[in-house]
């Protein structure tokens, strides 16, 4: 029975009036090991009963495995077949295809939300070349969780090993690991707003905060009417951050995975504090 048939099932027993538990554990019951988590049951049939009528997959985004075609397989093995000791660099010069990996974002832009992407970008860099802004006068910034010890991503932990040895273990993060929120922002070894805009005044004595502006995203807390209200009394600019855009604000593009990755384990919340500064 495939996921198809559970959704069918899910969606005329939430008709009827059937909790979500239930339903999981009749799905359970009868398919075993094999049925949707619960979670799964839960999201189907809250969709459901906010009147989604298809059970099929959403369709997904990204671009389709275009290079994986007859032709390039057969080049790939002629390369190999030439020289069977070809790297991975041979093979990619060789038939100009290479492997990346894809780039995890948050949320599916819909068309008006493109556009206005599209729309922001274009409206500030003409700001930037008709010379009204300067980069010099834009700080960016964001929150972030950092652990106290480190697990970074699978490629950095790659080792050589030799014939017969065992590859080193390294332990899963436990559900409660400590870890401490950072506000980082740029132009600033501060992590409070208010002390941001203090240091500002102590480095620009002469114009204070006019003419800066502040790039972040648009969560939630960025868009609080306190955090707007307390800006604009202080005379900073906020620049327009298109929805779900993690890419246009350096911080959430750059500094954020280049500051994790070179951290190791800190003992305290004061020698991590000080590594991320």
């Amino acid at each position: 029975m495939d996921n198809e048939y559970n959704r069918y099932y899910i969606k005329i027993r939430t008709i009827l009036g059937i909790y979500p538990k239930t339903i999981h554990e009749e799905l359970a019951t009868v398919l075993g090991p094999k049925a949707p988590s619960y979670p799964t049951v839960v999201e189907w049939a809250k969709r459901l009963r906010e009147g989604r009528e298809d059970v099929n997959d959403d369709p997904r985004s990204g671009r389709p495995v275009s290079v994986l075609t007859d032709e390039n397989i057969e080049l790939v093995r002629q390369v190999i077949n030439n020289d069977p000791h070809s790297t991975y660099d041979d093979i990619k010069v060789e038939t100009s295809l290479s492997r990346v990996t894809s780039r995890w974002i948050p949320h599916q832009l819909n068309d008006e939300q493109k556009q206005e992407r599209v729309r922001l970008c274009r409206e500030n860099l003409a700001k930037f070349r008709d010379g009204s802004w300067r980069l010099c006068d834009i700080i960016t910034g964001d929150e972030t969780w950092i652990y106290h010890r480190q697990i970074h991503h699978k490629s950095t932990k790659r080792t050589w090993i030799g014939e017969g040895e065992s590859p080193r273990t390294i332990v899963h993060r436990r559900k409660f690991e400590r870890k401490n929120l950072f506000s980082i922002f740029f132009k600033s070894n501060e992590n409070r707003l208010k002390l941001v805009v203090k240091e500002i005044r102590k480095q620009r004595k002469s114009n204070g905060t006019k003419g800066i502006k502040l790039l972040h995203d648009n969560a939630s807390p960025h868009r609080h009417s306190d955090v707007i209200n307390y800006l604009t009394e202080e005379g900073i600019n906020i620049i327009p951050h298109p929805p779900y855009s993690p890419d246009l604000a350096l911080y959430d593009y750059w500094l954020n995975d280049y500051i994790k990755q070179n951290l190791t384990e800190k003992p305290d919340e004061k020698s991590l504090a000080r590594a991320v500064s």
